[in-house]
């Protein structure tokens, strides 16, 4: 019996990640690419993504209305409507299944409990709606509040001030690998209150996790994402009990010890709150600095602009998450029969909501294609989300983007992108693998 048993158990951990993978990743990848090859602008919209430019299918969506009918989902590219649909109560994120039944559903239902806490599972803020979402949000939204990052702003600039000294003497380097990557993951190991020691691995965990968020992976991919997810989660319970024990001034310890009426957050929404906060936050601002070196590089009167008005910087980072956002989509599910744009959606459809698409709408701004970085209204964009799962880290993006991007350019102004640049070869997800430069001489630092 104990044999059978274990025998029995063995199997079963070796199915069940064939049935999230393929449920998850394989099923959409062949279902898209076979829509793709048929011309169904939504399959064009995934494969054109992964392969790095995406902005001409955009037109292709835009050109046929604000909502397209692709074979398995609608699709939206209009600004207004990508608000209205990621605000509304009408949609969900994710894909409840356990508002469906049959075989296939109680075979998702099977396989989904993977035992450790990840991004795309609750109480992971991304897929978790009210009331759970609303009192995990207003806990956490107190430690990661404009203030509580505005807080931070002397620390990462000192982190960014370490970084750019031990480029010193370097002519060419990956900007991505040595600047872009280590400034958002030592600030986020400062907020999980990670003791410097374990930064590498922090970092390790965060470059094989955030393609939890992408889909259609490959199988030895989505493996490696599993087990850095599972490690991760592993860390966190001791981690957790450590802060327990010896609360510090990170944030994270913050919120071990927050409170609502008594109940505050148990370990499993302590660990989803951390893991999204790795995940999601560490991954895009890595995106959103590489991909501002590159569009000011590529733009250099607009970094000429900066040069002469510091005071732009701010709004300088606006339009370079609208230019080019570090994630390109989102999708919200229909919970009920509801209305869009004049067209009914019926309940359990999805709704692709393309926010790198939405950021260039011309209705809402003017030469859309045009990088500005005094564009005006550029704060506009939908590169955050919106509604009740705009980005709860956006504030930290934005100051860390820039912090990084003005002192990069203050410290190495002949900076010069070089040939061999690689994008990412994600679908949601959008930002630089590999971004070689070439330094050049530092300017003279104050003494």
């Amino acid at each position: 019996m104990a044999i059978r048993t274990i025998a029995s158990s063995a199997a079963e951990s070796a199915v069940k990640p064939a049935v999230r993978w393929g449920f998850g990743h394989l099923v959409p990848k062949v279902a898209m690419s076979s829509a793709a090859r048929k011309g169904d602008l939504q399959g064009k919209l995934l494969e054109a993504s992964r392969a790095g430019d995406p902005f001409a299918v955009f037109e292709e969506l835009r050109a046929t209305g604000p909502l397209y009918r692709g074979k398995y989902a609608f699709v939206t590219t209009s600004l207004p409507l990508v608000r209205e649909v990621l605000s509304s109560n009408d949609f969900r994120t994710g894909f409840d299944f356990s508002q469906t039944s049959g075989p296939l559903a109680r075979l998702f239902g099977w396989a989904a409990d993977t035992g450790f806490v990840g991004p795309l599972e609750p109480p992971s803020l991304l897929v978790t709606e009210p009331p759970d979402h609303t009192r995990y949000r207003k806990l956490v939204t107190r430690v990661f509040s404009v203030r509580a990052v505005e807080q931070l702003r002397a620390r990462t600039e000192q982190i960014a001030t370490e970084l750019l000294d031990d480029l010193a003497g370097h002519d060419t380097v990956d900007l991505v690998e040595r600047y872009c990557t280590l400034l958002p993951v030592t600030v986020i190991s400062e907020i999980l209150g990670v003791p410097l020691s374990e930064r590498e691995r922090i970092l390790a965990f965060g470059a094989a996790a955030a393609p939890s968020l992408d889909v259609g992976l490959g199988w030895s991919r989505f493996r490696e994402v599993e087990a850095a997810l599972k490690a991760f989660d592993g860390w966190l319970g001791d981690h957790l009990a450590r802060l327990g024990r010896e609360r510090g001034d990170d944030l994270l310890s913050q919120l071990v010890a927050v409170q609502e009426d008594g109940v505050g957050l148990d370990e499993r929404e302590l660990k989803a709150t951390a893991g999204l906060v790795l995940a999601a936050g560490f991954e895009t601002t890595v995106n959103l600095l590489g991909n501002g070196v590159a569009l000011l590089r590529n733009h250099p009167d607009q970094l000429a602009r900066l040069v002469d008005d510091p005071a732009l910087w701010p709004n300088a980072v606006e339009e370079i998450l609208r230019y080019d956002p570090p994630v390109l989509l989102t999708g919200r599910t229909s919970s009920r029969d509801t209305v869009v744009n004049g067209t009914t959606i019926p309940k359990g459809t999805l709704v692709t909501t393309v926010l790198a698409a939405a950021n260039r709408d011309p209705d809402v701004f003017a030469e859309p294609a045009r990088f500005d970085v005094g564009r005006e209204n550029a704060k506009e964009h939908v590169s955050f989300s919106a509604g009740r799962h705009y980005c709860l880290g956006a504030a930290l993006a934005r100051m860390e983007g820039e912090v990084g991007l003005r002192m990069l350019f203050d410290r190495y102004p002949e900076l010069r992108t070089l040939p061999g640049a690689q994008r990412r070869d994600t679908r949601i997800l959008r930002g630089y693998a590999t971004l070689p430069v070439r330094l050049g001489a530092p300017a003279v630092q104050p003494a």
